[in-house]
């Protein structure tokens, strides 16, 4: 059995945690989401065999790496700048980058910036390309001009709440157990790593600079708009957009790999207050359409095969947003045939 090794990395900008499956081989670094940390790609770690020398960080805030605050007003820069830090200092020129969820973006922003660094891409149930709330259109139209509907004042403050107080068990529909089980996988899917994608979910930095972040008043329904601080405003449509993949160069091949029952990153999310509007969860509705958060992803990777880079998307059935935890094995072959393309 692999066995993995886990350290910190000091860089100008901070120390980083990471886990390593071998420090020898074609470099592949995988890159968590949003209140979770590097433990959840543990499996994948251990999965993935010589001559790849798999690797994944913790980004700021999560896991074992400093909790410096996060400047939304860069989007996701402040983790991409951390990420290639970190792989200057390890002495990695070129990676195969893997990003689930908000590490999706983290990636894509890397890639924006870094083409030549990038071997492959691939997307795991990815954020989209326009952020996460707050625009309709495959091309990521703004609802309001402030980003209403998106930011720090989106999240569940019962779910933030059970984060602080260290909330393990499953009595709440919103503590983090319960949001794990229903939300990054789809039910009744249960690990035997339960407890410690949980401890992993706690390891989460909370407050203004962090997890969620701060927000503002608007005139707009549902009445807030992003802040500039912290981790739901780094993914707000005002502070992240990355539509224009298709004009990088050199144009690694991009792998889109994604469970067809996640409720998280879809064209009908349950995290999407225009959708929870729209089925009556969130008073006052005003028919302020969901996002379709597919439709602007497929959109954005069009363009950039058209473009003349390669793009495979792969929906796997009965999966949620966590298919590499839910079907290592499918999830495993596609992320091999792109590293090998």
């Amino acid at each position: 059995m692999t066995t993995l090794h886990t350290r910190r990395v000091t860089t100008g900008r901070l120390t980083q945690q990471i886990t390593e499956a071998r420090t020898e081989g074609e470099p592949v670094v995988l890159v968590h989401g949003n209140v979770s940390s590097s433990a959840f790609w543990h499996t994948t770690l251990t999965a993935i065999p010589a001559p790849y020398r798999p690797l994944a960080v913790d980004l700021r805030g999560f896991g074992g790496t400093d909790p410096l605050p996060v400047d939304a007003t860069r989007g996701l820069r402040d983790y991409a700048d951390d990420l290639h830090e970190l792989l200057t200092v390890l002495g990695i020129e070129r990676a195969h980058l893997v990003g689930w969820s908000m590490g999706g973006g983290v990636v894509m922003q890397y890639l924006r910036d870094h083409p030549a660094a990038v071997r492959s891409l691939t997307l795991v149930n990815p954020v989209s390309p326009y952020g996460f709330g707050g625009t309709h259109g495959v091309d990521g139209t703004l609802n309001s001009a402030d980003g209403a509907g998106s930011g720090g004042g989106t999240a569940n403050p019962d779910f933030v709440r059970l984060l602080a107080e260290g909330d393990r068990g499953q009595d709440s529909p919103t503590s983090p157990r319960t949001v794990l089980t229903t939300c990054y996988v789809k039910p009744p899917f249960r690990t035997e790593h339960e407890d410690a994608y949980v401890e992993s979910m706690l390891t989460t930095s909370l407050g203004d600079d962090h997890y969620p972040g701060d927000s503002t008043t608007s005139t707009a329904w549902p009445g807030i708009a992003p802040g500039t601080r912290g981790v739901l405003n780094c993914m707000a449509p005002t502070h992240f957009r990355v539509d224009d993949l298709h004009l990088v160069d050199p144009k690694p091949p991009v792998l889109w790999i994604r469970g067809e029952d996640d409720v998280i990153v879809s064209d009908t999310s349950m995290f999407d207050l225009a959708h929870l509007g729209a089925i009556g969860a969130v008073p006052g509705w005003d028919g302020t359409p969901a996002q379709p958060m597919l439709a602007q992803t497929r959109h954005v990777l069009d363009r950039y095969a058209a473009a003349g880079g390669t793009v495979r998307e792969v929906a796997v059935p009965d999966a949620g947003h966590a298919v590499h935890l839910e079907r290592p094995e499918e999830f495993g072959k596609a992320l091999l045939e792109v590293l090998s393309a």
